[in-house]
């Protein structure tokens, strides 16, 4: 298993916290998928999931590594402000290096400028059932790269997947992106479908 793993080039510039009021919606719906159980950390130690959402610059994720904190505050997050899918690499300013999957972020905010938030989960559960019921990713494209990012991008063009907002990523096991127009509606419409169901 290779989660967790970076497979971009990034220039990070290390700085304080970013400001926690700024952060607040991001940290309430990080912890509430965080105790839903959709991020997290394995037997093994690696962390999954991660959680954005869009800023003025770019957009703000969870660092790399903190699926498994309990509580994530300000310190576990950076803002991306900028991104080339194209060569594969970032710029990212915080406390933290950004995720593993922030190129995939990225691809779905210059796709959409509607989009203001996204999220990263793992579920078994869920994805087994809603692999090819929902915009599904090829299975040889590998998580947080360029490809998967042109994935994306190929699935906003030719299924519902800007009705959906779900993608349900075949070759990274137990891996799904929810997004939307705030962190708020993407957590309160999924968390409350799942239990529905």
């Amino acid at each position: 298993m290779d989660d967790g793993v970076t497979k971009y080039r990034y220039n990070w510039i290390k700085t304080d916290p970013l400001d926690a009021d700024e952060l607040a919606p991001l940290i309430e719906a990080r912890q509430r998928c965080y105790d839903a159980g959709y991020i997290g950390l394995y037997p093994d130690g690696v962390g999954y999931g991660n959680i954005s959402m869009r800023s003025e610059e770019g957009f703000i994720i969870s660092g790399t590594q903190t699926g498994g904190i309990t509580e994530l505050g300000s310190e576990g997050f950076c803002e991306v402000v900028e991104t080339n899918i194209e060569q594969n690499s970032l710029i990212c300013r915080g406390p933290v290096a950004a995720s593993s999957e922030a190129l995939t972020h990225a691809a779905l905010y210059r796709l959409d400028h509607e989009i203001g938030g996204v999220i990263h989960i793992h579920n078994r559960e869920m994805w087994e059932r809603l692999m090819n019921t929902v915009p599904t990713t090829l299975t040889e494209v590998p998580y947080g790269t360029p490809e998967m990012a042109w994935e994306i991008e190929r699935l906003w063009r030719e299924s519902n997947l800007p009705e959906e907002k779900i993608v349900v990523m075949a070759g990274h096991p137990e891996g799904i992106i929810w997004f939307g127009k705030d962190l708020e509606e993407i957590v309160d419409a999924r968390l409350k479908k799942i239990m529905d169901c």
